[in-house]
């Protein structure tokens, strides 16, 4: 319903690329460059600056966005208010999970989601807990899904529900033949762990220097970018690792990798992360409402029914 020039403008200066507009908008390039020129012919004015393939806001630009911010937020508020009354939720609703949750466990969640209201979009972004943070703090995506500790002031995080993490070995590992797994055993192994920025990594950071080791000793023979090639290096024989319960039924029941709980107990939390003062749709205070409603009738990801969780008695 805003004026579509002034949206594309608006996902053009939020992700500082027009190609990346072009795919979030399912639109060419050509359409939003004519969109964001019919802009500009409109104020007069250059909008970006583009240097060397990259594009920066002008002083009108900056202008404008903040503008266009305040204008599409309204529009947001004002369906929002309008589909409270009328007892319709419909609109996209954009939502950023870190790797963990976005590979594994928020699909299902989704899909009972979309069922309750077939009228809502979702689209949903997994990257690393870094790159979901920064994409909640540029205003990216509504809101973000995450497992790392998050340290900003300016965003909101709500815990919405508990993950344990476990220790996985490769067929005939030493460590298997332990019950539990402490921060003293994991120095001495060759370990595979995901890249920087990775939720999984940094509470496993804090975890070894809480039990009065040194992270900067764990011997790292490789970094990976997702927790499939994690599993399947560890599968290889290629090292150990820490991951989530979740991530790992699957191989526990199949026996193709060893799963041992860790001494003392690694817990984290899941947390909502969103902005303090963005006005939140009310897609997205029901997607918040509809999770937490699954977790307290106790198992929102579909954790408990699998004889895996079982097998490594957590």
């Amino acid at each position: 319903m805003a004026d579509r020039r002034l949206h594309v403008f608006h996902t053009v200066a939020r992700l500082s690329s027009f190609t990346k507009a072009a795919n979030r908008l399912h639109m060419t390039q050509p359409a939003v460059t004519f969109q964001v020129k019919q802009l500009e012919e409109q104020f007069n004015t250059r909008l970006f600056d583009r240097n060397h393939n990259r594009i920066t806001l002008t002083n009108a630009g900056s202008i404008v966005f903040d503008y266009a911010d305040k204008i599409l937020s309204l529009y947001d508020e004002m369906e929002s208010s309008v589909g409270e009354l009328t007892g319709e939720m419909r609109g996209v609703l954009l939502v950023g999970a870190s790797t963990t949750i976005g590979e594994y466990l928020l699909p299902r969640v989704l899909g009972a989601f979309r069922m309750a209201y077939p009228a809502m979009k979702v689209r949903m972004n997994v990257a690393n807990t870094r790159d979901i943070v920064q994409q909640v703090e540029n205003n990216t995506i509504d809101i973000g899904i995450v497992e790392g500790a998050v340290h900003n002031s300016n965003l909101a995080i709500r815990e919405c529900q508990p993950d344990q993490l476990v220790a996985i070995f490769p067929q005939g590992h030493a460590l298997a033949a332990k019950e539990r797994v402490t921060p003293g055993d994991l120095l001495d192994c060759q370990f595979v762990l995901r890249e920087e920025g990775s939720g999984t990594r940094e509470v496993l950071a804090d975890y070894i220097r809480e039990g009065g080791e040194d992270p900067n000793k764990l011997d790292i023979v490789m970094e990976l970018g997702s927790g499939e090639s994690v599993k399947g290096a560890v599968e290889s024989g290629l090292g150990v690792s820490v991951v989530s319960e979740a991530t790992v039924r699957k191989e526990a029941q199949l026996g193709t990798l060893e799963v041992r709980p860790l001494e003392p107990a690694l817990k984290r939390s899941f947390s909502f992360v969103h902005q303090k003062q963005k006005f939140r749709s009310q897609a997205v205070e029901r997607f918040y409402q509809f999770i937490q409603e699954q977790c307290e009738k106790g198992d929102p990801w579909g954790q408990r029914s699998s004889p895996a969780h079982d097998r490594v008695a957590l």
